[in-house]
């Protein structure tokens, strides 16, 4: 049995939009004005959305709930699978005391805290980002943060401000590759686009990082580093996106930016040490340098993660362990990445005009694949590292343990919030708020971009997004008379500034930070700065559409 998606179940768009949306304003609202602990608040989303699904959108209740569970396996694995190990790998270091070496280093090289989220906030979660992706960055960068000596709210919320110039080439290019999929656009064209957008506001972010967290004068006293965190991330991220291709965009970027930091921090530094409120401005300042051994002895496992989660990125190793290469598959196939049909579900949901050209079903499979993923990467980065810092089997074992117990009930919201976004999806709910947007004529090239924010708002990925909104920002484009090109790339640019106040984002990082119950006031604390970020992508992308129609590739 099949069942069609119907986008306009009320008979207008409009108020179908509005109530498509319920869901969203249940989740967000319970969040932000009722402070109500985000598990219980992703499960009144969830309630939400199968009953708007079911009795609004009249799909069937099996198909409803296979799609819930769909999304909270995936919300389990590999997201969880991710965030559960990033923070075994720091309460590892913090357990041996070598995050207490890694602070002192940070400090030898600026003991600002404005520098120090310049660094790791900005580029070295950019690097972790291109690697990995898929809330990685947010995880790890947020726990270097609080163990520095940061406070749980900014750490967290720096995070997430910090990760979103680099999301379109995530994952070494996933959401591009994704995008150049569904649409059948040229990839090359698709990376260009996204590259003459974005490095705008690679150049902005650092300043804008610097500013939501010291003000505008303590922005102004370390432009120079701002500068040149962000010059040399925007450059970078311009050429290889246009020249080579958008696979390793992030990781060059990164890299470049994270040397040109360092190199300016030789010559240059703050005149005036910036520390939070009520915080000790002696705090590191009075401590002995460690030595360059003790020093590379507490950076080992986030080297060794690095090197992990980069190795673990590539399509080659990737396809090694999953038992396939695109050519071959080989006999451990099934076993490192057995793969299942969701029952009930897989083929039966049919996406249809105008979101699509022709009816198509929609596919439902739940891969396994627990060697590949990342979060294995970090699981063995964890192990050797605390094997290396002369920690028994059993102590790991007992660490870890300790790390489960302590983000259980953030695993349950991030399946929940996963749940109500796959059923949104294969509801068809999402379509019709995106459709409604795509309904604005001669401005839709603004509101493209804002499309984007609202696709990985709703599913937490930029991926997603381009998979969800791809094919429809194409077809609008064609009718509304601008290149398919650009609208397609303003999905994923304008997508990367909804990564912040995506849910799931939202709980990495209140994981990361101790903050469980508290994601309301992270959510808060990002809103208005993800919006207003993805207003400004929708204006240059308007720009580029009317006024700088030569930006588009041709």
């Amino acid at each position: 049995m099949t069942w069609t998606q119907a986008y306009f179940p009320l008979g207008n768009i409009y108020l179908s939009a509005l109530v498509a949306a319920i869901p969203v304003v249940v989740l967000l609202g319970a969040l932000a004005f009722f402070h109500i602990k985000a598990h219980i608040a992703a499960l009144l989303g969830l309630a939400a959305a199968l009953l708007i699904a079911m009795f609004i959108y009249r799909m069937p209740a099996q198909m409803a709930f296979a799609s819930a569970f769909d999304g909270a396996a995936y919300g389990l694995f590999p997201i969880g699978w991710i965030v559960l190990n990033a923070i075994f790998v720091y309460d590892i270091t913090v357990n041996t005391g070598q995050f207490e070496v890694v602070k002192q280093t940070i400090a030898g090289l600026a003991n600002d805290r404005r520098i120090q989220v310049l660094l790791i906030a900005f580029s070295f979660g950019a690097f972790i980002e291109g690697a990995a992706g898929f809330g990685t960055p947010v995880a790890i960068c947020a726990a270097m943060l609080i163990g520095l000596g940061f406070k749980p709210l900014p750490a967290a919320g720096l995070s997430l401000i910090g990760n979103t110039a680099p999301v379109a080439f995530g994952a070494l290019a996933s959401p591009v590759i994704a995008l150049a999929k569904v649409t059948n656009l040229p990839i090359e064209k698709l990376s260009a686009m996204i590259g003459r957008q974005l490095p705008f506001f690679s150049l902005i972010i650092p300043f804008w990082l610097i500013w939501a967290m010291a003000g505008f004068d303590g922005m102004v006293e370390v432009w120079p580093a701002c500068l040149v965190a962000g010059v040399f991330f925007a450059i970078p991220q311009f050429l290889v996106s246009n020249y080579h291709g958008p696979w390793l965009v992030d990781i060059v970027a990164a890299l470049v930016s994270i040397g040109a930091t360092y190199t300016l921090l030789k010559f240059w530094q703050p005149k005036k040490v910036w520390r939070f409120p009520g915080e000790d401005h002696g705090t590191l300042a009075h401590h002995e340098k460690p030595t360059p051994s003790a020093a590379r002895r507490a950076w080992m496992p986030w080297i060794i993660l690095s090197v992990f989660v980069f190795a673990w990125g590539t399509p080659k190793v990737k396809g090694l362990l999953n038992g396939e290469d695109g050519k071959t598959r080989y006999s451990w196939a099934g076993f490192t990445n057995p793969t299942w049909e969701v029952a009930g579900l897989h083929n039966q949901v049919l996406r249809g005009p105008p979101v699509v050209a022709k009816p198509s079903p929609e596919p439902a499979k739940f891969s396994l694949n627990w060697l590949s993923a990342t979060g294995t990467a970090l699981l063995l980065s964890g192990l050797l590292s605390g094997l290396l810092l002369g920690l028994s089997f059993g102590k790991l074992v007992q660490i870890y343990l300790g790390t489960l117990k302590r983000v259980r009930f953030s695993l349950l919201t991030i399946a929940a919030m996963l749940a109500l976004g796959f059923t949104t999806r294969y509801a068809g709910s999402d379509a019709t708020m995106g459709l409604a947007f795509a309904s604005t004529g001669k401005a839709f090239p603004f509101f493209s971009a804002l499309l984007g924010w609202l696709g990985v708002a709703l599913t937490g990925s930029d991926t997603s997004s381009n998979v969800l909104f791809g094919n429809l920002q194409q077809i609008t484009a064609q009718q509304v008379g601008i290149s398919p090109i650009l609208a397609a790339a303003s999905n994923s640019s304008g997508g990367v500034m909804g990564k912040m106040i995506d849910a799931q984002s939202i709980v990495v990082a209140g994981v990361a930070t101790g903050q469980q119950g508290g994601e309301g006031e992270i959510l808060r604390y990002v809103f208005w700065h993800s919006l207003v970020l993805a207003c400004l992508v929708g204006c240059l992308v308007l720009l580029q559409a009317y006024v700088f129609p030569g930006m588009v590739p041709n």
